[in-house]
């Protein structure tokens, strides 16, 4: 069954038609159209684009892969890029679905690199507001929007609890060095393709807010503002996030150094004790006379030597919390 819907008058009046039929429900002009296409051709694309009457050009974006998140505005049609964004939290690697939308006075065509964009999600949200129906293609395209800013937004979120994580694991007394390298990495190249994909959808929703586009009437206006806040609140919480992972990298660096002082100055510490001994009998193996020579009394007087130096110097060292 096509993906497809048919709004007359502000309510759902037919689904799931061919998509040979939108051309006859565009001809009534209280119709307004939705039809989805799942890994098109590119003859697919180009039967749409005689019928809608498409740009070549958005057309061809269409069909080109790893578009930047974009809106190009044409005579007859606006063309957005988009994408949906997924974090494996057991790896920290950032899933993206393109999507790309054509949108016409009373047509939105979506099209889908792959099943991984949850279209079902977007009918949720249409179906979850039919009140908004009445503003036409604006709200078939806030609905799109809004379900792709959100999952910008549940990422980062994600993101912030995988960060702090890391954070708990900087000053633990048993430090998993190699995990959390590992782990920062992961999270730092995410937060990188996360930027990318949030930045550029400041421009996206400010052109759609432009009156001169006439996509945006005054009833859905407020609804398109809020999902504008939310695409500035997930910038702003991506950049922050970036330093954040920063300073946890260089953070982890400055521990392990402390660390490796503490313990250089332990080994450097026991190192000193023990040299004491070796000190202690090399001078008497001497093969020479010395005091006590050839007596029970030079035994016991190199053992209080080595005795009381040794622990002389374990008891500063410890004073000082070098053991």
């Amino acid at each position: 069954m096509a993906r497809t819907r048919l709004y007359r008058h502000g309510t759902l009046a037919d689904e799931g038609f061919p998509i040979s039929k939108c051309s006859d429900y565009l001809a009534d002009p209280d119709a307004v159209v939705w039809f989805d296409l799942c890994e098109p051709t590119a003859a697919d694309l180009s039967a749409i684009s005689e019928e809608l009457g498409l740009h070549p050009l958005a057309v061809e974006d269409a069909v080109a892969e790893h578009q930047r998140a974009k809106l190009d505005r044409y005579q007859s049609h606006i063309f957005v890029t988009a994408y949906q964004v997924r974090l494996d939290t057991a790896s920290g690697e950032l899933h993206t679905s393109e999507v790309d939308a054509f949108v016409t006075h009373r047509a939105l065509v979506t099209v889908r690199r792959s099943k991984d964009f949850d279209i079902d999600e977007v009918l949720r949200r249409w179906d979850g507001s039919p009140d908004l129906a009445s503003s036409g293609v604006g709200f078939l395209l806030h609905g799109l929007l809004d379900y792709v800013v959100d999952t910008h937004f549940e990422a980062v979120q994600e993101l912030d609890s995988q960060i702090e994580a890391l954070e708990d694991q900087l000053f633990d007394d048993n430090p998993r060095d190699k995990d959390m390298q590992r782990r920062t990495f992961e999270l730092r190249k995410s937060l990188v393709l996360l930027r990318r994909v949030v930045l550029p959808m400041r421009e996206v929703l400010n052109s759609v807010l432009r009156r001169d586009l006439h996509v945006v009437d005054e009833q859905i206006l407020p609804y398109f503002h809020d999902v504008y806040d939310h695409v500035l609140r997930a910038t702003e919480w991506t950049e922050s996030l970036r330093d954040l992972v920063t300073t946890i990298l260089e953070t982890h660096l400055t521990v392990r150094g402390n660390r490796l002082n503490v313990i250089m100055k332990q080994v450097t510490s026991w190192a000193a004790i023990i040299a004491v001994p070796t000190a202690v009998t090399g001078f008497y193996g001497q093969n020479v006379p010395y005091p006590g020579f050839g007596h029970t009394s030079g035994f016991w007087v190199s053992s209080a030597i080595l005795i009381v130096l040794s622990v002389g110097l374990y008891v500063m060292f410890r004073r000082k919390d070098w053991l």
